[in-house]
């Protein structure tokens, strides 16, 4: 297989990102208190983004030859993004924190992308983590700026 590394990324980040969905959708579900009122429309935002990327990474697998996972049961079996059941115990700043922590994660494994599709050649698909990265970490950023925090890209 010519790009077998870089299918395997696609994959994983079929995974990730569909649990990723999940992780944004409990912190829009679970929110309340101050900045709700614009918190949780953003959070729409952010679905909409990891949704996308996540139609992206899973068509360019397709494209390659490669078999996105599909079934809930496989995304619950390859991702390495937790999951906990909701509850109402959570801050908003620990809800927030939650969602750096994982996107952090998906800017490490976007750039195993990059490292990997680089070593095979894989040009285009380097260009997609290339991108996603570059969203992710602005999202970190982002995040980060609300919690008045360093975003800590580089940390």
């Amino acid at each position: 297989m010519k790009y077998a590394k870089t299918k395997e990324v696609l994959n994983q980040l079929v995974a990730d990102l569909s649990q990723m969905s999940m992780v944004i959708h409990q912190t829009h579900w679970y929110m309340r208190g101050e900045g709700f009122l614009t918190l949780h429309p953003m959070m729409d935002d952010f679905m909409d983004d990891v949704n996308d990327q996540l139609d992206v990474v899973s068509e360019r697998l397709i494209t390659l030859d490669g078999a996105p996972y599909s079934t809930l049961q496989e995304m619950a079996d390859h991702t390495e993004i937790t999951d906990e059941p909701g509850n109402w115990d959570h801050s908003m700043q620990e809800r927030l924190a939650i969602l750096v922590k994982d996107y952090r994660y998906l800017a490490d494994l976007y750039q195993k992308g990059i490292e990997v599709s680089g070593e095979e050649g894989d040009d285009a698909t380097q260009d997609i983590f290339i991108g996603f990265k570059t969203a992710t970490e602005k999202r970190i950023w982002m995040i980060q700026a609300h919690l008045g925090k360093a975003p800590e890209i580089d940390a």
